[in-house]
This record gives C-alpha cells, sequence and structure tokens, in this order.
C-alpha cells in the first residue's frame, strides 16, 4: 500500500548516516537506509508536551504542545486549544524542537500550517538542526553549505522532506527560514524517527507496549480486506459466514462478517449485534480494529476461550469494516502523514455518511410540540420520510445500504467506530433547541445509553485516564470518556438517532483513538488499548430483559410493541415473535401488546448478572378478533352493525315505494 511505509514524496540519498557527535557514531547497513522510519508519535500523543520546546510563544494557546501534526483548533481559537505553535516574533531566530529521550535515527520531518478558520499562518522553508544536549546544534548539509528544506504553500497539506542523511542524535530541532507573507510563524509537526535499542533506557522501557495476540498487524486495502476476511471464513468455517451489504458509489462491495454458531440464520432467543468502521474513509483505526477482532475471534473460539465460546454462541455478531471504501481508497493515497484530516473522510460523491441519513428528530419533537395533532407519530418505529427514498434525494448509496441492512436485521445494539477523538458519544447527536449547536439532549433511554459508553470507555487503556492529554481541544474526563452527542455538537441525521427511532437497535459512536490514521508501527498498541473494550461493549446486548411473545396456540407474534412504564420509547418483537429490551438493572413495569390482542402486563426484575431476564408473554384474541377469526373460517366477513341499518332502511323504502 503507497503512503504507509511505501514510496513518500521528499529528498533521499544513499550516502552513509551521520550522528550529531563522533561519539554517538552507528554503523547501519545498507539496507536500513533504504527504510522509512515511523512517526516519533507527536499526532498519537506519544510525545508528551513536556518533550516539545520553542524559542518563543505568542500566547499559551499557541505554545510548542500544540505544534503536533493534524491537530484542531477549537471553535473559538482561544487561549488553551489553538491550532498549531506559533512563535512570539517572526524572525529568523525562532525554533521548535522535540527531545526523543534517547538517541534516534532521525530520517524526515512533516509540516502543516495551523489550524484556523480565520487566518492564513505557514511556514515555507526552515533548516533542521539535531543534537545530543540541546546545547551543541548540528545544522543538516547539503554539501558544504545549510540545507534549506521547502516547507508548506497551504495550512492544511502536509509536506514531508526526508533528511538526505539519517541523522543520529536525542534532539531535533525545525528552525524557519520564510513564511507566508500575510501571516506569522506557525506550524504544525511529525518527525520520522527509529529510536535506537537502549536497554538501560527506563522511561522508554515503562512506555513500551507489546502484545501477544499473534493478529496480521498491517494496513489492509480493499483486496487484502476481502482476502483476510476469507482466511479467517476457513480457518472457522462453522462460526463465520461473508456476506456484503451493497455496493459502494465506485461499485465496490461493502463486504460483513457474521460470527454465530448458527451463521446464516437468526435464532430465535438470540440477540443480533453489529460493529461499523470506516463510514469516513481516512478513519482508517476502526476498519483495522474490526480486522483484528475478526481474527481474534476466531482464534479464540478455536482456543476453546470460555469468554468467547460463550460470547460467539449466545451472540450473532455482524462486523462491517469499511462502510465507505471508496473513502478509504483516497485516504490510502495519501497514507497517514501524509493524508491530511479531511482527505477521503467523504463518499466518492461528496457525501458525509455520518449525517446522510433521514432526520426522523424533528418529525417526532414536532409531533409531541403540537401534542400529536393533527397526526400521531410513534415514539419509535418513525416512518422515513417519502422525499428521502425518492431517487433524487441526495443520499448515499452506502446510506441507502445500510438503513436496508438494519432493517432486515433485528440488531438490538451496535458501535460504530470512528477515529480522531478518544470518547463514546451517545444519542441524541442532534440539539432539540432550533438556532443552538450545543445542547445536552438526552433520550429516554438516557440512563441505558450512559451506562452502554461507560462500559466502552472504563475498559480502554486511556479514555478514562484523567492524567492524559486531551487529543485536540475538548476535555471529557468530566463524565469519565463519554459524552452526549448533542451536547458535544449537532448533528442532524445520524446513524445513531436514525438507528434509534426507525429500529430497535441503541447504536452508539465509538471513537478510538487521537490519530485517525496511525502507522502501522501503532497497531498492536492500539490493539492492546481497544481489545477488551470491544469485547465488553458486544457483551452489553445480554443486559436488560429477552423473551417472547406468543399467542394462545404458542404462535410467536412478530411486530408487538414492548412498553416500560416511565420510558416513552418502545421497541417490537422481530418476526419470530422474540425481543430484548436493553434496560439497567432494577424493577420495571413492562406491556407487551399487539393489534387484535389483549395487552398483557408484567413486572419484570433486571439484576446486576451479565445475562437477560426472561420475561416472556402470552397474548390472547380481543372478541372482535375471535369473531373476524370465526367468520373468515367459514367463508364470511363480520357484518358491521351501521351498514346493517343502512340495508334495512333501503329495503324499507322500497317496500313503500
Amino acid at each position: 500500500m503507497e503512503g504507509k511505509n511505501g514510496n513518500r514524496k521528499g529528498r533521499r540519498s544513499k550516502g552513509v548516516e551521520k550522528a550529531a557527535s563522533d561519539d554517538y557514531s552507528v554503523p547501519v547497513a545498507p539496507e536500513d537506509l533504504r527504510e522509512s522510519c515511523p512517526p516519533l508519535g507527536l499526532e498519537t500523543l506519544k510525545i508528551t508536551d513536556f518533550q516539545l520546546h520553542a524559542s518563543t510563544t505568542k500566547r499559551y494557546g499557541l505554545g510548542a504542545h500544540r505544534g503536533r501534526l493534524n491537530i484542531q483548533a477549537g471553535i473559538n481559537e482561544n487561549d488553551f486549544y489553538d491550532g498549531a505553535w506559533c512563535a512570539g516574533r517572526n524572525d529568523l531566530h525562532q525554533w521548535i524542537e522535540v527531545d526523543a529521550r534517547r538517541l534516534t535515527r532521525f530520517t524526515g520531518v512533516i509540516t502543516q500550517g495551523r489550524s484556523s478558520l480565520w487566518l492564513s499562518d505557514w511556514v515555507t522553508s526552515y533548516k533542521v538542526m539535531v543534537s545530543n544536549d540541546s546545547h551543541s546544534w548540528v545544522t543538516v548539509k547539503n554539501g558544504s553549505g545549510d540545507m534549506i528544506f521547502e516547507g508548506n504553500s497551504e495550512k492544511e497539506i502536509p509536506v514531508l522532506n526526508e533528511l538526505p542523511v539519517p541523522m543520529v542524535a536525542r534532539y531535533i530541532r525545525i528552525n524557519p527560514q520564510s513564511w507566508f507573507d500575510n501571516g506569522s510563524i506557525c506550524l504544525r509537526m511529525e518527525i520520522l524517527g527509529c529510536p535506537l535499542p537502549d536497554p538501560n533506557n527506563y522511561y522508554h522501557r515503562r512506555n513500551e507496549m507489546t502484545t501477544t495476540d499473534d493478529l496480521d498487524f498491517k494496513h489492509h486495502n480493499y483486496k487484502e480486506m476481502r482476502q483476510l476476511m476469507k482466511v479467517v471464513n476457513e480457518m472457522c468455517p462453522n462460526i463465520t459466514r461473508i456476506y456484503n451489504i451493497g455496493k459502494s458509489h465506485q461499485g465496490l462491495k461493502l463486504y460483513a462478517v457474521e460470527i454465530s454458531d448458527h451463521p446464516g440464520e437468526h435464532e430465535v432467543g438470540e440477540p443480533e449485534f453489529h460493529y461499523i468502521a470506516g463510514a469516513h474513509g481516512n478513519e482508517v483505526l476502526g476498519r483495522e480494529l474490526l480486522l483484528l477482532l475478526l481474527q481474534f475471534l476466531c482464534q479464540e473460539y478455536l482456543a476453546q476461550n470460555a469468554r468467547i465460546v460463550h460470547l460467539v454462541e449466545e451472540t450473532r455478531i455482524h462486523i462491517l469494516p469499511s462502510l465507505n471504501p471508496d473513502g478509504y481508497e483516497k485516504a490510502c493515497e495519501g497514507g497517514s502523514e501524509l493524508g491530511g484530516w479531511s482527505l477521503g473522510r467523504w463518499t466518492h460523491d461528496g457525501i458525509d455518511i455520518n449525517n446522510n441519513f433521514p432526520d426522523l428528530n424533528t418529525l417526532l419533537w414536532e409531533a409531541e410540540d403540537r401534542q400529536n395533532v393533527p397526526r400521531k407519530v410513534p415514539n419509535h418505529y418513525i416512518a422515513i420520510p417519502e422525499w428521502f427514498l425518492s431517487e433524487n434525494a441526495t443520499v448515499a448509496m452506502e446510506t441507502r445500504a445500510v438503513i436496508s441492512w438494519m432493517e432486515k436485521i433485528p440488531f438490538v445494539l451496535g458501535g460504530n467506530l470512528q477515529g480522531g477523538e478518544l470518547v463514546v458519544a451517545y444519542p441524541y447527536d442532534m440539539v432539540r433547541s432550533p438556532w443552538k449547536t450545543q445542547e445536552h439532549t438526552p433520550t429516554p433511554d438516557d440512563h441505558v445509553f450512559r451506562w452502554l459508553a461507560y462500559s466502552y470507555a472504563s475498559t480502554h487503556r486511556l479514555m478514562t485516564d484523567a492524567r492524559r492529554r486531551v487529543c485536540h481541544t475538548e476535555d471529557f474526563q468530566k463524565e469519565e470518556g463519554t459524552i452526549n452527542g448533542a451536547s458535544w455538537h449537532t448533528v442532524a441525521g445520524s446513524l445513531n438517532d436514525f438507528s434509534y427511532l426507525h429500529t430497535n437497535c441503541f447504536e452508539l459512536s465509538i471513537y478510538v483513538g487521537c490519530d485517525k490514521y496511525p502507522h502501522e508501527s501503532e497497531l498492536p498498541e492500539e490493539w492492546e488499548n481497544n481489545r477488551e473494550s470491544l469485547i465488553v461493549f458486544m457483551e452489553q446486548v445480554h443486559r436488560g430483559i429477552k423473551g417472547m411473545v406468543r399467542d394462545l396456540h404458542g404462535k410467536g407474534i412478530p411486530n408487538a410493541i414492548i412498553s416500560v412504564e416511565g420510558v416513552n420509547h418502545d421497541i417490537r418483537t422481530a418476526s419470530d415473535g422474540d425481543y430484548w429490551r436493553l434496560l439497567n438493572p432494577g424493577e420495571y413495569v413492562v406491556t407487551a401488546k399487539a393489534e387484535g390482542f389483549t395487552a398483557s402486563t408484567k413486572t419484570c426484575m433486571v439484576g446486576y448478572d451479565m445475562g437477560a431476564t426472561r420475561c416472556d408473554f402470552t397474548l390472547s384474541k380481543t372478541n372482535l378478533a375471535r369473531i373476524r377469526e370465526i367468520m373468515e373460517k367459514f367463508g364470511k366477513q363480520p357484518v358491521s352493525l351501521p351498514a346493517r341499518r343502512l340495508k334495512r332502511r333501503g329495503r324499507k323504502r322500497r317496500q313503500r315505494a
């Protein structure tokens, strides 16, 4: 795959590697010179704020700690969260440096301008210097003179410059030489470097992350993703099935993998769960995490891991790793460091899938505000508006495919993996008050959604760590790594809101990492960060109540409505009459009703132990329904009393005449 470890734009030399001082000279084999080193981790936050220093800063919010590739400014671009490092003065003596904290073979520098809606600031050229003690500096040369590297020509597209000869040192410094005429010295950056072995470096050992899982830790293009699915299917043919839910705008099939002890069929009483990733094609970490999860579930099932065996045999799991493969292919051309913040985000026809679903919130809230007059809108299973279904509507093929998929399968719980942040967002995603961009807007199931979000966040290695640095501008620690979507930023037509209002599915957005497209070398650590959370979240599908709604003959009743007293949101039974209702521990008064049947109510208790409480209902037909059934059986239709009276009157008139 190009971009990741493939060809890069920039300068490269076949010369001998240099060190900042002869005392630290390191012999390097010729093949090592051809290998590009991975990022040190400014974007992923592996490099801490304490490792970044600068000559001067314009203000705290533009300090060295903000000079990270792809960091985003806050809406107000305030003192704390601005979009770059900016020097306090515009002269040739300004610099920003990184302390790698150990000897490192530096091979390249990537720069960007300032993230800003209002200002245009970027560095157009710079020098690079290295040091072992941060006092004596060696400037990277081009022959006999200092080398001037070409910087940026605008603020968002990253530019890579590879050093003509790799340099071994502990510190690296960027010294701007020119900048945009109407702007200031501002930049965001990433450094490419290979840390040298140092068994005595306690700091490095303490921060090293390894994994014992034998998985395919690499980035997979479309063909490789399909091949990996086949390999998993061949390893675990009895519990996996590959299928597609539709096609992308460019004609790529949207492949999903089902994991179940009876793949291909809905088992009565077994809940259905899904993970989706890649709605934004450039948010690649979620895609790779789901491919790793596929391998892990297969391997652990074969190894008879009791927890995984139970999960697979009691749940029907669906995994869709790449909802927007067209966008991914575009992002993949730029690669992880050079793709920027938005390349490949949208579908091929320029649609953001994340807010491309029908806005059912407005239909519900308008009906509630006018107290169901002139027409009644249910609190669930709200119909999709006709305009949305027309061919002329601006709806992506990928969006239509997901809607069709969710209407066919009775999903109970789902998570869509996104990137660029570390937080779990739960619905509603759209604010209720007009003209507001942020407002806490809870669903009737807010207590359940909070629990679901916390189940993922609390088991993630970093999400609830109060010591961790914020990714960009938001600190989500006050809600322990979770957020109500609308209180963060309003989104009309989100998958989360659509799922809740049109289907039985409780859907959440899981932002799995600050870096949307981490380097391949980061994947093992990201897997360790998210592995337990991915499993724990799936297990939550077994919380609450479940059961069957049957008639007196024992036949399941489809589309029966399950209502919980005090919660203004119902769900419905599947085609076989089975249902699942996610609830937190407690005692609930639950009612089952269906057209033509007498409603039934009972009290159902939900405990703290994992496993949904069984709560079955048997409904008897109403008198009118029984009469209809009897009349139809004997080939006659029930006659309504008003119609019978009209016939008698007509007969009397004819007799008088």
